[in-house]
């Protein structure tokens, strides 16, 4: 299957980045390549671009879309969160600018085998990034205890019914293994009150969010990589994320303030004494969303927020 993905915010991206076309940009998410492409298109022969994703298909997507700008592209399988190794294996200590499309691709959501989407009956309970991995969605639905069932799906899905839900897992699983992502909406629906389903959304959606973003690690990487990316980042260097739900965009929000003022003196205190020093400002002081048009041209916009840092000396 061909790999699909239509880039969000792409413009808007690009345009924060301030592109120098001598510079080195990272890709931290490449997906297929969307934002990697345009950068590309405005870097000169001196310029480089270093693409990073996890995901197999991402990589083999993207590299045949970069082809024609291959001289300055290079293209690695890893986590985002080694991005400070993946600099130092090719020899780079500071770069110019870094962007991260959080979330899922259309891709992922699209193939059916991937099992990421509760639209598919028969597909396998796997939701991993890295197929490499050995831990699947299913591993953690038929494993985890009641109580960390219900903490994920309250926490990373913010459902309410999130307690009734794990107490329906663990009850239907005691019958037998839950092996499908059918088989797991089917249960999340009759968890879930039959008058709230009527108005709401699709019943699964948020727990499949949980499940996902705990299978991934996804809040964990991205809080311990955003401090190492600002540090990686040349005096007047940007760091642009996309983020697509309220935990993503917090933790952005909270470490750019912290970074531009990590001062912890007390408010009383006439002059700063503590010694931590700022490291650059918050460009976007309200994140960028999507205009009406992008939404209506591609639903998966929708929630999507863009946020900016500049590194400063």
């Amino acid at each position: 299957m061909i790999f699909e993905h239509k880039s969000v915010l792409l413009n808007e991206t690009i345009d924060s980045l301030n592109i120098k076309p001598d510079g080195i940009y990272v890709d931290g998410t490449l997906g297929g390549g969307g934002h990697a492409l345009e950068v590309c298109k405005r870097l000169s022969e001196h310029g480089r671009l270093i693409g990073i994703d996890q995901d197999a298909a991402a990589i083999s997507a993207a590299t045949e879309r970069l082809k024609d700008h291959k001289d300055k592209v290079t293209v690695v399988r890893s986590n985002y969160v080694n991005i400070k190794e993946v600099l130092k294996e090719l020899g780079i200590e500071k770069v110019d600018g870094i962007y991260l499309d959080l979330g899922v691709s259309s891709h992922q959501l699209d193939v059916p085998e991937r099992g990421f989407t509760y639209r598919e009956e028969d597909a396998p309970l796997d939701m991993r990034m890295d197929q490499r991995n050995d831990q699947t969605a299913a591993d953690i639905i038929n494993e985890y205890s009641e109580f960390d069932l219900y903490r994920i799906i309250r926490d990373y899905g913010e459902d309410k019914f999130a307690k009734n839900i794990a107490k329906h897992i663990v009850r239907e699983r005691q019958v037998k293994p839950i092996k499908t992502t059918g088989e797991l909406s089917e249960i999340i629906k009759n968890a879930i009150p039959a008058k709230i389903r009527a108005v709401g959304g699709h019943p699964s959606k948020r727990t499949f969010q949980a499940i996902r973003i705990e299978l991934n690690k996804e809040l964990e990487v991205l809080s311990q990589s955003l401090d190492t990316m600002i540090d990686l980042l040349n005096p007047g260097g940007r760091l642009s994320i996309i983020t697509f739900h309220s935990l993503e965009d917090r933790i952005v929000k909270a470490r750019f303030k912290t970074n531009e003022n990590p001062c912890i003196c007390p408010p009383d205190f006439p002059v700063c004494v503590c010694g931590k020093k700022s490291k650059g400002k918050v460009i976007t002081r309200k994140p960028v969303i999507p205009t009406e048009e992008e939404i209506e041209e591609n639903k998966r916009s929708k929630s999507s927020k863009l946020r900016v840092f500049e590194r400063i000396d």
